[in-house]
């Protein structure tokens, strides 16, 4: 991050370094959503990222609570009796959730193997769904640790979006909980995570509006505060004497009357621009009215941060419609003097999986949305504007309906300059949610955050070195592998490895008896007053040097056998066994690899992070291993490796790596000889999508006009833009007609741009 406040560094650190729970908060503007992309993109943990709504889920990049957890809708009941009710409520209880609802197998690999779990806009959160969460968390991960032991941070601000129950509802719900937010949850009333709150403000730098913020948000406002708001107070106003203003009401129906007014009035053409929807994107989680119509003249707000390096627009920035065409909308912006190209915008649906190769979490594409990232901007309601930042802003929050709502509206705009109030603002109606107040009072210090660090970072290192050693699982795997020997007749092709499967077995148990003993060593370690962390680095690397030959030879041993076990006919289960085993064998090894990297950094002092906790020995381990035997039987069988496998063997692992940028995927895929229509299909976008991917590589110098364009076709494109200078290329498609496409002129015009 650019500029990082000490609280988002101690959240980074606490993801990253401990297994406590997190409540990150912070007022409008203090970039609760820019650390958000920060942690996901930085964090070495299995990351999965839920909303409690599609929307909010889309734009956090992640699902939403219900799908990722096979959740019903309605209320939940933190009991296991069966709920009884009548009418229109539905509810469901411990009892009702494990008996009817079934999970997917792909579901249960990724909560299983889930390490942090990120929850955005946890204001909306429910107490009875967090305690649905925490349910269905223990009972697939059969761990009754508070959300099955997995790590949780909570990102929201609790004076903005508040969760909704219906009164029939709380009729029920009352009886178990004294509140609906979150935090008033069972799970997190037991377990309260550490509250973390941002207070560096970005989006505003005028001292006083910033204290009649704060002063609002905290149900202290003045008279004094009053005044300073009201003297911007004009009933009067006209957005059309003043462009570049937009209304933020509390209504959606006041929102839409005036922007279909507004463009109504506008003389010209009107143009319809269509999404582009691709493979499975629910019309519910629509990110932008999936018809929008435009007029020269339209007053738009950009509703997405722009991807590209030029940086021309961020989610909430103003402009006019300069000029429209088939497939071209130019957007001027009259401050800067300055008019861009708008691109389309590309949202993807995710679900999350386990690749089965490494036991990561990945994220799987199940559709694309593509459309312009424009909406009619001369009026928005406050609830949609959340995350927004405005110049400019008539504020009708008169008759504001929760709690929250006028800070909100008021948040949005960076200074008073730009503010204008369509009626006075009273007293009535700006009280904040005592229970959310009350909730605030719990927030750490930066003395209790630094003490609190340090001693789960001390309990992070303690569990993941006792995860480390307890070799029960593996021990029980190689147990049940010897007792399948058993039903095997004596000379069957299996029977003959019998005695090999049993002394490995014992070794395997021997191990797992040692390391108990030194997981008491550890527990002893880890109790004693003061903490000894160089005495612990090294009694850990004593148990390092013992171990790590055994369970290593244990590693040869297996692939040794799995080489001569996949030229035998007639043994494929014994094959798969073997798999198994041997990537619990080496998950085993790996994992003492990584334990040594972690106690090494954390005696160092440095942060963990997903480049450090890594090695190349680490990422190439199998691969490095599989040389290494082939190599051996080769030599022994003259130097000439022996007959292929009978059977499918899986491909090697590979390092966790960053999500790669959209762009770059598409110059590897043009790089492997894809054609646009290949590479549009194989990545679930649009063919325009695709161009303008290439365009912007065609700027960046890694590719050339003439890899995408015949020359005789550049020759033709060449003629037609002859003393050709508009930004638009509208009038250019119209004389060429047929000709060309509007793809084919943008990439040409990219090369007038260059040279």
């Amino acid at each position: 991050m650019s500029s990082i406040s000490p609280a988002a560094a101690y959240t980074i650190k606490f993801i990253n370094q401990t297994n406590k729970s997190v409540f990150l908060t912070g007022k409008a503007g203090t970039g609760k959503t820019t650390l958000l992309k920060e942690i996901i993109a930085t964090t070495h943990k299995n990351t999965v990222v839920v909303a409690p709504t599609g929307i909010a889920a889309l734009n956090a990049g992640g699902v939403t609570i219900h799908s990722l957890f096979q959740l019903p809708f309605g209320g939940f009941i933190p009991d296991n009796v069966d709920p009884q009710f009548a009418g229109s409520i539905k509810l469901e209880s411990k009892s009702t959730l494990g008996r009817h609802f079934k999970m997917s197998a792909t579901k249960k690999n990724v909560i299983k193997s889930m390490e942090l779990l990120i929850i955005d806009e946890v204001s909306m959160l429910r107490a009875d769904l967090m305690d649905s969460i925490d349910f269905m968390l223990q009972s697939v991960r059969k761990n009754r640790r508070p959300f099955g032991g997995v790590q949780v941070l909570f990102i929201g601000d609790l004076l903005q979006l508040p969760p909704i129950v219906k009164p029939q509802e709380w009729n029920f719900l009352s009886k178990y909980y004294r509140g609906k937010y979150f935090f008033h949850s069972h799970v997190i009333t037991q377990n309260p995570p550490l509250y973390i709150e941002l207070d560096k403000i970005f989006r505003q730098t005028d001292n006083q509006f910033i204290e009649v913020l704060n002063n609002l948000r905290n149900n202290t406002i003045t008279n004094t505060d009053l005044s300073i708001l009201n003297q911007f107070v004009n009933p009067d106003f006209d957005y059309k004497k003043n462009p570049g203003f937009i209304t933020l009401t509390t209504h959606n129906k006041s929102a839409d009357e005036i922007n279909f007014k507004a463009l109504k009035e506008l003389e010209g053409e009107s143009f319809t621009y269509q999404a582009q929807i691709i493979d499975d994107f629910p019309d519910r989680i629509f990110p932008v009215d999936e018809k929008l119509v435009l007029k020269v003249g339209a007053q738009v707000m950009f509703i997405k941060n722009e991807l590209s390096f030029e940086k021309n627009y961020y989610n909430g920035k103003m402009g006019v419609i300069s000029h429209l065409g088939e497939k071209e909308i130019l957007v001027h912006f009259p401050e800067e003097d300055k008019t861009i190209d708008v691109e389309n915008y590309v949202w993807q649906n995710i679900r999350y999986k386990l690749n089965p190769t490494t036991k990561e979490i990945e994220e799987q594409v199940l559709g694309t949305y593509t459309h312009f990232p424009l909406k009619l901007a001369w009026a928005i309601t406050v609830h949609k504007s959340q995350g927004l930042t405005f110049d400019k802003a008539a504020l009708d929050v008169s008759k504001v309906f929760q709690p929250g709502q006028a800070y909100v509206a008021l948040s949005r705009l960076r200074s008073l300059k730009g503010l204008v109030l369509l009626a006075p603002l009273q007293m009535n109606g700006l009280k904040n949610d005592v229970d959310v107040m009350r909730y605030s009072e719990q927030k750490a210090s930066e003395d209790r955050i630094k003490s609190a660090l340090q001693q789960e970072t001390k309990n992070y290192l303690f569990q993941y070195l006792y995860s480390t050693f307890d070799w029960k699982h593996i021990a029980q795997e190689w147990r049940n592998h010897r007792y399948s020997y058993k039903d095997e007749e004596s000379k069957s092709p299996k029977a003959k490895f019998a005695l090999w499967a049993e002394t490995q077995s014992s070794k395997m148990e021997d191990l797992m008896v040692l390391a108990q003993n030194f997981i008491k060593q550890l527990n002893h370690l880890f109790g004693k007053e003061p903490f000894d962390i160089n005495f612990i680095k090294e009694r850990f690397e004593a148990a390092y040097d013992y171990f790590f030959k055994d369970i290593d030879g244990l590693v040869e041993e297996l692939m040794t056998k799995i080489e001569e076990v996949k030229r035998i006919k007639k043994v494929k289960t014994l094959y798969s066994e073997l798999l198994e085993i041997e990537e619990l064998q080496i998950n085993t090894a790996t994992r003492l690899m990584k334990a040594k990297l972690l106690v090494k950094i954390i005696v160092s002092g440095e942060e963990i992070t997903k480049e450090n906790l890594t090695s190349e020995e680490i990422i190439l381990y199998k691969t490095t291993k599989r040389k290494k035997i082939r190599k051996l039987i080769a030599e022994k069988s003259g130097g000439v490796e022996e007959a292929e496998s009978l059977y499918e063997e899986p491909k090697s692992k590979k390092g966790k790596s960053k999500k790669k940028p959209s762009i770059e995927v598409t110059l590897e895929l043009w790089q492997a000889n894809q054609s646009v229509a290949e590479t549009a299909k194989a990545r679930k976008l649009t063919e325009s999508t695709i161009f303008s991917h290439l365009i912007k590589l065609i700027n960046q110098n890694y590719i050339e006009l003439k890899e995408v364009l015949p020359q005789d076709r550049i020759m033709e494109l060449a003629e037609v833009f002859e003393n050709y200078t508009d930004e638009s290329l509208s009038d250019l498609k119209q004389i060429s007609g047929d000709k060309f496409t509007y793809e084919e002129l943008r990439l040409y015009k990219t090369q007038i741009k260059e040279d």
